[in-house]
């Protein structure tokens, strides 16, 4: 009985395989056809079940080969370089197509007592002549682009550039091209700060804002440099102007509040409703927590400063010199420091407040230290603004 319903559970799989790849060819999607002819005889291509995927991978293969060899004939009709990747391309699959029927053959048709027919054909001398001329047209359409002035030009022969490489390794001086296409499609930017508060800016607060290198910004197509090199011509700069840094007065707030808590200290005898010691099993008093009520008296000290700077970036275009976009940047710093003294029992209190009765007052930082360090901050979201806001749309 069991392997009644499995002999009906394959052939029922095998039947809607067959339907699939009758559907492909019939949509023209031959090579999908033939993909899933190939699948199902791969298991046992002389089973008498698998005569229809036969019969599909051979008329498929037939009409591919027709339709794509129909398609060279026409293209290279038209004399058209740029439709030499188009006949590459095509010669290409007609070879793979080949080589994914060669191991399954010899392919039998039963009941015609004949061997499927798949005319193949050495396609190595067009594939090859096809591959020269391609080769050329990517190599000379890419040493024209590279004469352009617009950088998009130059980033469209860098990949046509890698592509020949790729295809034809060492050709010419296609890496010398390629480092060219490189430089002359990357943007430069030039980044600096401007200083409009009344306040002196941290050597160290700009030095660390124009280092673009510890935010890993630089990509394929974008370079930021903080110090002018003679032997570029930026297309952008972008300019962080600080407009205002506020620091407020160090203060120190006092608050005196008072806790209370009920805390163990020892143990003593369980009494009943009487006033008597109750008594376990082996005639022991049974011992309960002794539980006390402790309070204690905290003065806290809270040391405060903060530290707000306000910037804006823009972006300009240093070919027309005009303003593209201005994003507002701002972040601030605050030193909040809290330290304690009691009296009575710590107990009172969480324990998690024990560790500010071991502070005592420490110094202020000063204005420049609070300024360089709301540093990191503004190095974060200035980060962000270049992620989201590209200077070349």
């Amino acid at each position: 009985m069991h392997k009644i319903i499995l002999g009906l559970s394959l052939l029922f799989i095998s039947a809607c395989g067959v339907k699939q790849t009758q559907s492909m060819l019939s949509s023209g999607d031959y090579d999908g056809a033939i993909d899933r002819a190939i699948e199902g005889l791969r298991t046992n291509k002389n089973s008498k079940s698998n005569q229809d995927y036969v019969y599909l991978l051979e008329e498929s293969f037939a009409k591919a080969k027709e339709r794509d060899e129909a398609s060279i004939q026409l293209l290279i009709k038209e004399n058209n370089s740029s439709n030499y990747e188009r006949i590459y391309d095509l010669y290409k699959q007609l070879m793979k197509r080949q080589e994914k029927i060669k191991p399954l053959l010899t392919l039998k048709l039963l009941k015609e007592n004949r061997n499927a027919i798949f005319p193949f054909k050495d396609y190595t001398d067009e594939l090859l002549a096809s591959k020269t001329k391609f080769t050329s047209y990517l190599y000379q359409n890419a040493k024209k682009l590279l004469t352009s002035s617009n950088k998009l030009d130059c980033r469209e022969a860098y990949d046509d550039l890698i592509y020949l490489d790729q295809l034809n390794p060492n050709y010419l001086d296609v890496r010398k091209l390629i480092d060219e296409a490189q430089f002359k499609g990357t943007d430069f930017v030039y980044v600096s700060t401007k200083n409009d508060t009344q306040m002196i800016i941290p050597s160290r607060l700009q030095d660390d804002l124009l280092d673009f290198g510890t935010l890993g910004l630089n990509d394929k197509w974008t370079v930021y440099h903080s110090k002018k090199q003679s032997s570029i011509t930026y297309d952008f700069s972008l300019v962080i102007t600080f407009r205002a840094i506020t620091l407020s007065p160090e203060q120190v707030k006092e608050k005196q509040f008072t806790k209370e808590k009920q805390v163990k200290d020892g143990t003593k005898p369980l009494l009943d409703a009487n006033g008597n010691n109750v008594k376990d099993q082996n005639g022991n008093n049974v011992l309960v927590d002794n539980m006390k009520t402790v309070s204690i008296s905290i003065f806290e000290f809270t040391q405060f400063k903060s530290c707000q700077v306000t910037a804006k970036v823009d972006f300009i275009d240093q070919r027309t010199t005009q303003l593209i976009d201005t994003f507002p940047l701002s972040s601030e710093y605050v030193f909040n420091y809290i330290y304690a003294n009691y009296n009575g029992d710590k107990r009172a209190c969480e324990t998690d407040y024990y560790s500010y009765f071991d502070r005592r007052a420490i110094p202020f930082p000063t204005s420049e230290q609070m300024v360089y360090d709301s540093g990191e901050d503004l190095k974060n979201k200035l980060k962000s603004i270049l992620i989201r806001n590209k200077f070349r749309k």
